[in-house]
């Protein structure tokens, strides 16, 4: 399996948490910073009061599945993202189309998604 890049510092993610915009979906709570890196860099959070080590850590293979499949190739480059499961809610909901419906609602207010729209508007800023 193809490994990501990822935020494993204790001040990246707080850089994030603090400076980066946020958006919420059912699920997932979402944060995004630019990085000027151009790479994409993912964080997940999953609390230790939400479940024991088995389902926080499928939580985790769930968002990392959907990120993988889903969201991947279809954004712009040089973001740094974390992901953090929403507390108030029961982990034994999570499965891979209910957290796939929060991505699709997240990255669609988000702006960052690849179509003919935001590849026009880059091509012009180089």
């Amino acid at each position: 399996m193809k490994k990501f890049n990822t935020l494993k510092k204790n001040y990246e993610f707080k850089r994030v948490l603090n400076k980066g915009k946020y958006y919420y979906g059912k699920y997932i709570q979402f944060f995004i910073i630019k990085n000027n890196r151009g790479i994409n860099r993912i964080g997940i959070a999953v609390s230790s009061k939400i479940a024991g080590a088995v389902k926080r850590n499928k939580i985790k293979r769930l968002i990392r599945e959907n990120y993988r499949i889903f969201i991947k190739d279809k954004i712009l480059k040089g973001y740094d993202f974390i992901f953090v499961w929403n507390k108030n809610k029961n982990p034994d909901e999570a499965n891979y189309y209910e957290i796939k419906k929060d991505f699709d609602n997240i990255f669609k207010r988000t702006g960052i998604l690849i179509n003919e729209k935001n590849i026009n508007k880059n091509d012009s800023n180089i």
